[in-house]
């Protein structure tokens, strides 16, 4: 990491022993997708081209050394005539301090945008591992679903066999396996595909299947109106623009310095074929007539407006989005809290029915029904867990802060 990067708070790189053959927790995934994801190692390479060529812009230009030599071939004098110039262009020197500013700047500009970068992939990999527990739960209570609702679908195409039921009730039993079975398919394909997802941001092979620890519960968030204050001063590419205005500001200083004529002076020395000796300078310059960079400066000037407006137009987005994001949140923990409290009492409903079903007193096929029922409502609570959890790692990578530092 670079020295300006680690001074920008991000505890999800705190060290850590990782083992891949042990449960990852929401900290480990962060610091594999930042120390191995093949895309922030080319973005940290960028960081050492904006090094060197701040490094360039401080360089004083060379002079300019010209020698020349005239051969007498006819006529009476007897030697050969003799120059020598040296030549220093000024105006490197009027436009350095400015060159220089702008160097920095950019420098600047370059790391904070590795270091949100490195921000938003780490929250990146967080999700895919949110969205892989969740799936992995969900999966398990579909597949259960499926196999209880062929069972359920076996049973009513025995009874219309004896015709004990008509063909509407098959047909229903028929859709509620069908269902069951496309829902373990999709979400089947949604869990490789953040497997996949999750392995491309921690540059590990596509095959690779991790042990992931359990998702830490959710609490409410902050009010989005404090939130949206914190990512104010929080988030890095907000920083990064004003980095980057300061860039076209010194650009706008160095155009309309470029107006002026530039300078090049030369100290001359020469001797002619009479042996007529002279040494003297002399100054070069753009006569600022027509032009005068008015181009130059407008374009410019125009380049700085556009990237005030581009910062205005992102704090507004954040704005919007945060308010987004604190919603879903709030709205996942409310239909959690309504829905909660029901399940043990599901569930004492589908143990008991089980239970009477393996005594004979209940039919099997309505005790499979209470156990799917119970299922059901577990992959919702499943599903807002996960809108809750994603919900506030969506609201780290809005403020560009951890929940941690939320409070103070």
């Amino acid at each position: 990491m670079s020295v300006d990067a680690q001074r920008i708070e991000r505890p999800f790189l705190r060290p850590e022993a990782i083992d891949l053959t042990q449960a990852l927790t929401p900290n480990a995934l962060a610091v594999l997708t930042v120390l191995r994801s093949p895309d922030l190692t080319a973005a940290r390479a960028k960081a050492g081209v904006v090094d060197a060529q701040s490094f360039a812009a401080r360089l004083l230009p060379d002079p300019t050394l010209t020698l020349g030599f005239d051969y007498r071939y006819a006529g009476p004098d007897v030697l050969n005539g003799l120059l020598g110039q040296f030549g220093l262009d000024l105006a490197a020197l009027r436009t350095r301090r400015v060159t220089e500013a702008a160097g920095r700047a950019a420098g600047e500009q370059v790391r904070l945008d590795i270091a949100w970068a490195e921000w938003q992939a780490a929250g990146a990999a967080r999700l895919q591992g949110v969205r892989i527990t969740a799936l992995t739960a969900t999966l398990d209570l579909d597949q259960a679903n499926t196999i209880a609702a062929t069972r359920v679908l076996d049973a009513s195409l025995r009874a219309a066999g004896r015709g004990d039921i008509g063909g509407d009730a098959v047909e229903t039993h028929r859709l509620a396996a069908l269902d069951a079975s496309d829902r373990a398919r999709v979400d089947a394909r949604d869990l490789a595909a953040a497997r996949v997802e999750l392995n491309r941001l921690l540059g590990l092979p596509p095959a690779t299947v991790l042990i992931l620890a359990a998702t830490p519960p959710v609490t409410p968030p902050p009010p989005a109106a404090t939130l949206d204050t914190l990512a104010r001063t929080a988030r890095l590419d907000l920083q990064a623009l004003q980095a980057g205005y300061r860039v076209q500001e010194a650009a706008v200083h160095r155009a309309v310095l470029d107006q002026f004529p530039a300078l090049t002076l030369s100290i001359n020395a020469a001797r002619d074929t009479a042996d007529n000796r002279t040494v003297g300078p002399s100054v070069a310059f753009t006569a600022p007539l027509w032009n005068r960079n008015r181009g130059g400066i407008a374009v410019a000037t125009a380049t700085r407006t556009e990237l005030r407006a581009e910062s205005a137009a992102r704090l507004a987005h954040t704005t919007a989005d945060l308010a987004a994001a604190v919603g879903v949140v709030d709205a996942a923990l409310r239909q959690r809290a309504d829905l909660a409290p029901a399940l043990p009492a599901l569930a004492e409903f589908a143990a008991a029915s089980r239970r009477a079903a393996d005594r004979g007193d209940l039919a099997p096929a309505t005790a499979d029904v209470a156990e799917q029922s119970l299922r059901d409502r577990q992959r919702t609570l499943l599903a807002l867990d996960q809108a809750a959890a994603e919900g506030m790692i969506a609201l780290e990578l809005l403020t560009g802060a951890p929940q941690e530092s939320w409070s103070r």
